[in-house]
């Protein structure tokens, strides 16, 4: 198997980082992106290019932020340019927000929205252009069991990455005649530090309002960090394995991948193949069923 020319976006830490690690592990040439290369993220960017050459693995880091079109383009430029391709797009870069879905206000959402759905919208208009042309290449779209499942005081969060998957599923659809596949990862609930940073709501009014009940986020923040069962911890590797199978997979890849700890099972698989004969069925009912 040829190595892959490969970006991955949140590449900082969680999934992301541990994706790029074993991407490279395998002989793809890969590209981890960030923010902030020069400042907080500094560290990262060191290990992980001190870690590839150590092994010889063919990892470059780049600044890139997701939230920032011109950044997106940018450096999307100069991986085509260096590399003279991309085959592989891998949509990590998230947030999550726990809290009272009423008290973030729209300018919260704006900014939540503009990391984990707009984001991908431009990082996959970037590199489509190239893909298009060389008539191949996957997108890879990380989302969550909370893109097909809701928990309370996961609203927000919820709401943007089922849109997400509708984006990458729409892909799925009309990118098959170019050669292109669009693909879901779904992890379950792994250990990151996505809750430990959540981002907080705004508006302390709507909060007060809510008495006891505004306590209840904190408390799943504080039992996230204190509840993992310590003989037989989560192991986060699992999505980055699931994720780099998926990027050598040979044939057609399945729409969806539900990446969840071991011996768990929140019906999230279940649920998607429920839902699969249906949309199956909507295409082929509307003349459609070449791009399934």
């Amino acid at each position: 198997m040829s190595g892959k020319v490969v970006v991955v976006t949140g590449a900082s830490s969680g999934f992301g980082n541990l994706t790029v690690l074993e991407l490279a592990r395998r002989g793809h040439t890969v590209v981890a992106t960030m923010r902030d290369v020069e400042g907080r993220n500094a560290k990262v960017r060191n290990d992980l290019i001190d870690a590839s050459k150590a092994e010889g693995h063919k990892l470059q880091v780049l600044e890139m932020d997701v939230a920032d079109e011109a950044s997106v383009n940018s450096t999307i430029d100069q991986v085509v340019k260096q590399h003279g391709k991309i085959d592989v797009l891998v949509n990590n870069a998230g947030l999550m927000p726990v809290g009272i879905t009423e008290a973030y206000t729209v300018a919260d959402i704006e900014r939540l929205f503009a990391v984990n759905f707009f984001g991908a919208v431009r990082a996959d208009r970037a590199v489509l252009p190239h893909m298009r042309a060389a008539g191949s290449g996957l997108l890879v779209h990380v989302t969550s069991l909370m893109g097909r499942v809701v928990f309370p005081f996961f609203g927000t969060y919820s709401a943007s990455k089922f849109a997400l998957e509708g984006l990458a599923e729409a892909y799925r659809y009309e990118l098959k005649g170019f050669g292109i596949d669009s693909v879901i990862v779904e992890p379950g609930p792994f250990p990151s530090n996505l809750i430990s940073s959540s981002p907080e709501p705004s508006d302390q009014a709507v909060l007060a309002s809510y008495g006891e009940v505004a306590a209840i986020p904190g408390q799943i923040k504080a039992h996230s960090s204190s509840g993992q069962d310590e003989a037989n911890p989560p192991r986060p590797q699992r999505v980055a394995d699931a994720i780099a199978a998926l990027v050598e997979a040979t044939e057609r890849r399945p729409l969806r991948t539900v990446v969840m700890p071991e011996g768990m099972d929140l019906g999230v698989h279940r649920l998607n193949e429920a839902v699969r004969p249906i949309q199956e069925d909507l295409l082929t009912s509307s003349g459609m069923s070449h791009v399934l």
